[in-house]
């Protein structure tokens, strides 16, 4: 299952999307110290697998948070949380 995490303004949309099913087998979630800002937890999903998420009170200021490490416009420039996720399951839409 994907899990969307979030929000949309005028200014457009912001979220990190984090394929559950995956993030349950993975071992030591690393994303959660990759990420410089803080914005990953984890919890137990209904399975009761450890997952990832994005803290409750980070979901309405991903934009400001995120920025920088955002990529520059044109770049290429990858993610540190994105980086570190060895089966690519997590993804910024922005």
């Amino acid at each position: 299952m994907k899990a969307h995490y979030g929000y949309e303004d005028g200014s457009g949309s912001y979220y990190i999307t984090v394929n559950t099913e995956y993030c349950a087998t993975c071992d030591g979630k690393p994303c959660t110290d990759a990420c410089v800002q803080g914005i990953f937890a984890r919890e137990e999903d209904d399975f009761d697998d450890e997952i990832v998420v994005v803290r409750e009170d980070a979901r309405n200021s991903l934009k400001s948070i995120c920025a920088a490490c955002k990529p520059q416009i044109g770049g290429s420039r990858s993610l540190p949380c994105e980086v570190s996720c060895k089966q690519g399951m997590i993804a910024h839409s922005w």
